[in-house]
C-alpha cells in the first residue's frame, strides 16, 4: 500500500536517524557538577568575539572540559571524556554555555565570508518563484493545494469547488478565472507560526465528507505532535486537541480518528479511536504492541474504506485491519506475526491486496486475497531476484506497481477486472518511460475512483514535475514543472551514470551532475560527493535548485549508491547491515577513488557531506581514509553508535538492534566499536570538517556530534578547521521555514568555499 510523500512536514518513519516522528526523551540525565571550565584559549574566544571589528585567524576554538567516564563491556573499557554533554531536559546551563560557545566560534570563524554568504543567499532565494500554487488535488468536489506567498517561510492550505463537477481527465485545469468559484484558505501557516522559533505541520486531513479537516502540528521540532480538528467552512475547532501524539492520524469515517501514541523511550506503542466530540481521555486503544523492538505505524486503503495498523521490526510486520464502515467489530487480524515475513496491504472491493516479503522472496511478491478468506492467497506478482517490488498503489479498474530495477524506479500499470470478478496473475502492463539516464520517480496522491494516475519525476538536472497519467489512453500530460527562474536552461548540465568497484567486486552506482561549459574533468575541477546507505532508503537523483550555486561555480556533483540503502534491491540493503555495515563506508570510499582516478575530481577538492545516518557514514571514512577528502560535513550525525544502541533508556535505540546490531552481545559489540566514529577518533590529520546538530532531535540526540567534535578538538593533530552549529530551536530536520532552509545551503556551499578558496577577494 502506497505512502505518499508529505509536502506540508517531515513524513514520520519508524528510524531514528532517518526522516520523523518521536518525543524527545523527557527523562532527567543528570550532568556533571560544577561550572563549564574554561581554558585561557575558551576566554580568548569570548575576548575575540566581544571585540569591535573581529579576526576570525586570531579566534581560538572552545575546549570542553575533561570529566572521566568509564563503560565497560566484555572486559573492554571505553572512556568518555565528554559523557557529561548529554542533558535530557535540554535546560543544563552549563551544557548550552557550551553550545552557545561553539555557536559563537562558528559564526566568528564564518564572519569573514558573511557578506559571500548572503550573495550565496540570494542567489539561492532568487531562483524561487516565492508567490505559487501546487497541481490541485481533486478530493470529492474540491479541487485542494497549497498556496505560497511572496516573502512568506509557510504555505496556505486552500480549496475551490470543482465547477459543474467536472469529469476527472488528464486535461483537467483548476478555473482561477473571475467566474470560477472562490478559493478557501483553510488554513495559513504564516499566521499559525507567528511568534514561534519553529512550526510544521506534520499531517493534513480532511474528512471524507469534506466538512472537517484534522492537521497535526510540531511547534519544537522534536516531533510531538498536537492535533486540532477544525470546521473548514467556519475555521473554528471542534473540541479539545488531541495531544502528546505522533502525526500519524487518519479518518474513520467523518465523525472518528485513529492515532498513534508512544510509550516513555518514544516507540509507537498505542492505536487509539477517538469519537469527535469526546474527551481525549475516553478514547478506546485499539491495539497496543508490548515489545520494545517493534512500532506500530497507520495506513489508510486508497478505497478509505478501510484502515490497517501494522506493527513492525526491522524485519517483520504484520498486519490488522479495521473496517470503517464497521467500527464495532474493532481490529481483525489480516497477516500473522511470523518473525522475517514483512507484509502490507490495501483494498478494493472485495478483496486485500498484500505485498509480502520474506528471506526466501527478499525482493517482495504481490498477492491477493478475499476479504472473507484472507487464507486463499493468489499470487499477482511473482518474486524476482533482479526486480524489486518497491510499492503499490490501487485504483477502482487499475493497479499501479512501483518496482526497482537495476537501481533505478520504474512504473507499470495494470488493468484489473471488474469489482467481485476473480484476479489472476497481472499481464500485460504499461510501464511509464522516463527520458533522463539517472532520475526520480514517486508517487502522487491519486483519485481511487479515476483512471488518472498522478507522479512526479525530476532528475540532477529537470526540475520537479507533475504529471496526470491516463491509464486507459496512454496519454501523459505535464502539469506542472518547478519554475526556476533566473535564466536556468537544462540543456546545460549533463547527468551521468558511473559504476566504482569496491573491494569485494562489488559494482556500485554513482549519480553525476556537472555543468558542461563550467568544468574540465580533468582532475582540477571540485567535487561534492553525497552518501546515506542505511535503512534500505534509496537515494534517487533528484533536482535540488540551490545546488545549481555549486554546480554553476564549477563543482561536479555526485551520489554514491552504496550498500545500507535499497537501490539495488533488498540484498543491497542486507549487505550494508549489522555485520555487513563496513561495506557502506569502503563502498564510498571506492567511489571516492573512482571518481579520483578518472578525473572527476582531486583528493585536494573533494567534498563530502552526508545527514543522520550519512552524518555516520561521514565520521567513519573520515577516520578510515581522511587523506582522501579535503572538507566533510555531517549533518545531525549518528555518530555515537556503540554508546547510544547500549543504551535502551534512549529513543529507539531498541527498534534499531535489527539495523546496527545489539551491542550486548559480543560479536556486535566489538564490530560495531571498530566503526563507531567517536571510538574511532585519533591522533591524526583530518579533513575541514563541518558538524551541525538541532538541541530538539529526537532522533540523533545532539550529544552525539557534540561530543564528536570535543573529542576531534582534543585528539587531530591539524590546523584545519572544524566548526560545530547547533540549532537552539529545532530539530532533526533544523529550521522549519522554507527561506530558513537556504539560508543553511548558503552558509554550508559558503563553508566549502572558504575552505577551497574557491570566494573571489572582491566579494568578501
Amino acid at each position: 500500500m502506497l505512502r505518499l510523500r508529505s509536502f506540508s512536514g517531515p513524513c514520520p518513519l519508524l528510524t531514528r536517524r532517518c526522516a520523523a516522528l518521536f518525543l524527545l526523551f523527557a527523562a532527567s540525565h543528570p550532568s556533571p557538577v560544577g561550572y563549564l571550565q574554561r581554558s585561557h584559549e575558551n576566554q580568548r574566544v569570548f575576548s575575540t568575539l566581544s571585540s569591535s571589528a573581529p579576526n576570525p585567524s586570531m579566534a581560538k576554538p572552545p575546549v570542553a572540559k575533561k570529566v572521566r567516564h568509564e563503560m565497560e563491556m566484555f572486559g573492554d573499557v571505553r572512556v568518555d571524556n565528554y559523557y557529561w554533554l548529554r542533558d535530557d531536559s535540554r535546560t543544563d546551563p552549563e551544557v548550552l554555555g557550551y553550545l552557545k560557545e561553539e555557536n559563537a566560534y562558528t559564526e566568528l570563524l564564518m564572519s569573514d565570508v558573511k557578506a559571500y554568504q548572503n550573495i550565496l543567499y540570494s542567489e539561492i532565494r532568487g531562483r524561487i518563484k516565492e508567490d505559487d500554487i501546487t497541481v490541485p488535488i481533486r478530493r470529492g468536489g474540491y479541487y485542494y493545494y497549497e498556496r505560497t506567498l511572496e516573502g512568506k517561510e509557510y504555505v496556505q492550505h486552500c480549496r475551490r469547488p470543482i465547477k459543474d463537477n467536472a469529469v476527472p481527465s488528464v486535461t483537467d485545469i483548476m478555473s482561477v478565472e473571475s467566474e470560477a468559484p472562490e478559493e478557501h484558505v483553510i488554513l495559513d501557516e504564516n499566521i499559525k507560526a507567528e511568534g514561534k522559533d519553529y512550526y510544521s505541520i506534520g499531517a493534513f486531513k480532511v474528512s471524507p465528507n469534506n466538512k472537517l479537516v484534522a492537521y497535526a502540528e510540531d511547534t519544537k521540532g522534536d516531533e510531538i505532535s498536537t492535533v486540532y480538528i477544525m470546521d473548514i467552512e467556519k475555521g473554528t475547532l471542534l473540541g479539545k486537541p488531541l495531544t502528546s501524539i505522533t502525526s500519524y492520524i487518519e479518518w474513520a469515517g467523518d465523525g472518528n480518528l485513529v492515532y498513534i501514541t508512544m510509550d516513555e523511550i518514544l516507540r509507537p506503542d498505542k492505536a487509539w479511536l477517538h469519537e469527535l466530540g469526546n474527551d481525549q481521555s475516553n478514547d478506546v486503544c485499539l491495539y497496543h504492541e508490548k515489545d520494545d523492538t517493534f512500532s506500530i505505524d497507520l495506513q489508510a486503503s486508497e478505497s478509505k474504506q478501510y484502515l490497517f495498523i501494522a506493527s513492525e521490526s526491522k524485519t517483520t510486520r504484520f498486519l490488522y485491519y479495521l473496517n470503517i464502515l464497521k467500527l464495532e467489530n474493532g481490529l481483525v487480524s489480516l497477516t500473522p506475526r511470523v518473525s522475517g515475513i514483512d507484509t502490507s496491504a490495501s483494498h478494493r472491493g472485495n478483496h486485500f491486496f498484500i505485498k509480502r516479503r520474506s528471506n526466501e522472496f527478499y525482493n517482495s511478491e504481490l498477492l491477493v486475497c478475499p476479504i472473507d478468506n484472507v487464507n486463499e492467497t493468489t499470487i499477482l506478482l511473482p518474486h524476482r531476484e533482479s526486480v524489486k517490488l518497491q510499492d503499490f498503489q490501487l485504483f477502482i479498474n487499475h493497479i499501479v506497481i512501483y518496482e526497482r530495477e537495476n537501481g533505478l524506479p520504474t512504473i507499470t500499470v495494470y488493468n484489473l477486472p471488474s469489482i467481485g470478478e476473480a484476479i489472476g496473475a497481472l499481464q500485460d502492463g504499461r510501464k511509464i518511460d522516463f527520458i533522463d539516464p539517472v532520475y526520480s520517480a514517486d508517487a502522487e496522491e491519486s483519485e481511487f475512483s479515476s483512471s488518472i494516475l498522478r507522479f512526479s519525476f525530476s532528475s540532477l538536472r529537470t526540475p520537479l514535475s507533475i504529471y496526470d497519467f491516463d491509464m486507459k489512453t496512454g496519454v501523459s500530460v505535464l502539469k506542472k514543472i518547478e519554475k526556476v527562474l533566473g535564466g536556468f536552461d537544462a540543456s546545460n548540465y549533463v547527468t551521468e551514470r558511473k559504476w566504482a568497484v569496491a573491494s569485494d567486486g562489488t559494482h556500485i552506482p554513482i549519480s553525476l551532475l556537472y555543468r558542461k561549459d563550467c568544468v574540465k574533468l580533468d582532475g582540477s575541477d571540485p567535487m561534492l560527493l553525497y552518501g546515506y546507505g542505511s535503512y534500505e532508503v534509496c537515494i534517487d537523483p533528484y533536482f535540488k535548485a540551490s545546488r545549481l550555486s555549486l554546480v554553476d561555480r564549477g563543482f561536479v556533483f555526485a551520489i554514491a549508491h552504496i550498500r545500507g540503502g535499497g537501490e539495488m534491491g533488498r540484498q543491497w540493503y542486507e549487505n550494508g547491515k549489522l555485520l555487513k555495515k563496513k561495506n557502506t563506508f569502503t563502498d564510498f570510499i571506492a567511489c571516492a577513488e573512482y571518481l579520483i582516478e578518472n578525473n572527476y575530481c582531486s583528493k585536494e577538492k573533494l567534498c563530502i557531506n552526508g545527514r543522520s545516518a550519512g552524518g555516520l557514514l561521514v565520521g567513519a571514512v573520515v577516520n578510515m581514509r581522511p587523506d582522501l577528502f579535503k572538507v566533510a560535513i555531517g549533518g545531525v550525525p549518528f555518530v555515537g553508535v556503540v554508546t547510544t544502541m547500549l543504551d535502551p533508556t534512549i529513543p529507539l535505540t531498541t527498534s534499531e538492534w535489527e539495523e546496527w546490531g545489539d551491542p550486548r552481545r559480543e560479536e556486535f559489540y566489538f564490530y560495531m566499536k571498530s566503526y563507531s566514529p567517536v571510538d574511532n577518533i585519533k591522533e591524526q590529520h583530518y579533513p575541514h570538517i563541518l558538524i551541525t546538530a538541532g538541541l530538539n532531535d529526537p532522533r540523533v540526540m545532539y550529544s552525539e556530534p557534540a561530543k564528536f567534535v570535543a573529542k576531534l578538538r582534543e585528539l587531530k593533530t591539524d590546523n584545519n578547521t572544524l566548526l560545530f552549529k547547533c540549532e537552539l530551536g529545532a530539530g532533526h530536520f533544523s529550521k522549519s521555514g522554507r527561506f530558513e532552509k537556504l539560508e543553511e545551503d548558503a552558509f554550508t556551499y559558503a563553508f566549502m568555499l572558504k575552505i577551497l578558496d574557491m570566494i573571489p577577494p572582491s566579494q568578501i
